[in-house]
């Protein structure tokens, strides 16, 4: 199957933002922001309040875009969110503060899927007894694991060069590494993988072709990748790397949020173009 856009929804403090990888914090998640922490947050494009998540989520649901991703960082987010899937309901996965308590509760508002990202690695450390009960509830079929991860390279120290999930807004690295094991081990339980490479996220300095490569490779299901992306080639490049293995989404890049380097109509041809 060839590669395809995919639509997404980054919302901070009830607004759609695009906001370089890495500077949203503990501290920069608040509504209360203090003046160190403002200067820390790094946006691209804060929309206008007439452009609110509903706006975008009519927009998607107009050009039939499925399987997009809408996710709350941090809090005073869920009545955004919540418009939004009533604008496309069942058009859009969510994901931002997803647990066990709370799933069931976006799927019944409308949620197409649901994605879970820190929860599943307390302390750090991947929980399979967490996965296994989060997927029986909600059914592998609608449920998205995160993995967003940071290159790590710690081959001068006699380790590896690669991948590891980062969690809580990518600041903190776990101890799960992405490799063709590892993921094999999580899609058991899943439908998807969502995966931002959080050192390029938000720059449109270029996607990681590695990491593309690899996720071409060794994802057993349907992938997401962002971070990066700059030019409409790229899903055509996505499309080599990963033998269509792998989905794109642009964030920064796109006009819709205030990019200069990609038309978000010309996303949309592509994937009529491009029928799966």
């Amino acid at each position: 199957m060839p590669t395809h856009f995919r639509p997404c929804i980054d919302l901070h403090n009830g607004s759609v933002k695009q906001i370089v990888g890495g500077t949203l914090t503990d501290d920069t998640h608040n509504s209360q922001q203090s003046a160190s922490a403002s200067s820390s947050l790094k946006t691209n494009f804060v929309a206008p309040p007439e452009q609110d998540a509903a706006h975008f989520a009519r927009i998607y649901r107009r050009d039939g875009l499925v399987g997009g991703h809408l996710i709350k960082l941090g809090p005073n987010n869920d009545a955004a969110a919540v418009s939004a899937l009533e604008a496309w309901p069942h058009g859009l996965q969510v994901g931002g503060g997803v647990t066990d308590v709370n799933a069931l509760q976006w799927l019944e508002k409308g949620a197409s899927k649901v994605i879970v990202t820190s929860w599943l690695f307390p302390d750090g450390k991947l929980s399979f007894e967490r996965l296994m009960r989060l997927s029986k509830l909600v059914s592998p079929d609608r449920l998205v694991v995160d993995l967003s991860c940071r290159r790590v390279d710690k081959r001068g120290e006699g380790g590896e060069l690669g991948w590891v999930v980062a969690m809580n807004r990518w600041q903190t690295l776990t101890d799960f590494w992405l490799t063709k094991e590892s993921l094999a081990q999580v899609a058991a339980y899943c439908s998807e993988f969502l995966v931002h490479a959080a050192d390029v996220e938000g720059l449109c300095r270029g996607i990681d072709e590695e990491l593309v490569a690899a996720l071409g490779e060794w994802s057993g299901v349907p992938c997401t990748y962002a971070g990066g992306g700059r030019d409409l080639s790229d899903l055509q490049t996505v499309d080599r790397l990963s033998k269509g293995r792998v989905d794109l989404t642009f964030g920064s890049a796109l006009d819709i949020f205030g990019g200069a380097l990609v038309k978000y109509d010309d996303c949309v041809r592509w994937n009529r173009e491009h029928p799966r």
